[in-house]
């Protein structure tokens, strides 16, 4: 190593660098930067030549926020006529007290334009919530309808499911009593004929009883009831019509729920 260049574990060049503690003089320089900046801006600010609409606003508020001098023709004809300072207007006092508000109009629409506007857009709203409106009740309507439908539909299958059922144990009951022919041809379940002239006379039949499913299932339930005294939702055939009416729940199936 030549005697030129320092050696960097020497006394001598350790002792030029400067002692500070890792990113404090960092965040000392950031902040006084940021001062300057600030303090620069506000001068400038103020330096600046305001606008003829900033000096315009700046006079207008300064006069609303000042009140009406005597110097003013219109306060002192008032006052000649009675009229104090912070008294309502009208003869007994109850009219306006503070001056008209000013509304500085920025745009070049004509006098009632902006209430127009306003007007339509109100409309305009109304009448997209009626639609909403409409399309909601439409919707529940809808719904209703439809949860109506299938409720419905759902009862008409139970009940057509309970009168097959009927039939089938009305055709039992009777076979164990001896009967051979049903007393209605409905109230046992329709056999495989392939005769036409029978299923013409089934027809005919069923044309001129013009019974519901339900009509049907009542008058079948009753038949059993009070002549096997058999209950199709119990399930059960009771001894006589004393067991029967004591321990069914009713003659019908929501009885039985």
């Amino acid at each position: 190593m030549s005697d030129e260049e320092e050696d960097y574990m020497s006394d001598a060049f350790l002792s030029k660098i400067q002692d500070v503690k890792p990113g404090v003089s960092m965040v000392r320089r950031v902040k006084e930067a940021m001062k300057r900046e600030a303090q620069q801006k506000e001068k400038n600010m103020k330096n600046r030549q305001k606008s003829y609409k900033e000096q315009e606003k700046e006079s207008r508020e300064e006069a609303l926020q000042s009140s009406i001098s005597n110097e003013n023709k219109g306060f002192a004809l008032l006052q000649k006529m009675g009229y104090k300072a912070g008294q309502g207007l009208g003869r007994m006092g109850a009219g306006r007290v503070d001056p008209i508000p000013l509304n500085i109009k920025t745009d070049r629409g004509g006098i009632g334009m902006e209430e127009a506007r306003k007007r339509k857009a109100e409309e305009e709203l109304e009448c997209y919530q009626q639609k909403i409106r409409a399309r909601k009740q439409n919707e529940t309507k809808s719904l209703e309808d439809f949860r109506s439908r299938v409720r419905t539909e759902r009862e008409e299958r139970k009940i057509e499911g309970d009168l097959r059922r009927s039939q089938r144990s009305c055709e039992q009951l009777d076979s164990q009593k001896g009967i051979t022919v049903p007393r209605e041809t409905w109230y046992w379940p329709k056999a495989d004929v392939d005769e036409e002239g029978d299923d013409l006379k089934e027809d005919k039949e069923e044309e001129i009883t013009d019974l519901t499913p339900f009509d049907k299932l009542q008058i079948l339930t009753s038949y059993l009831r009070g002549v096997h005294f058999y209950c199709i939702w119990c399930g059960t055939t009771y001894y006589d019509e004393e067991d029967l009416c004591s321990n069914c729940p009713g003659d019908t199936a929501a009885e039985h729920e």
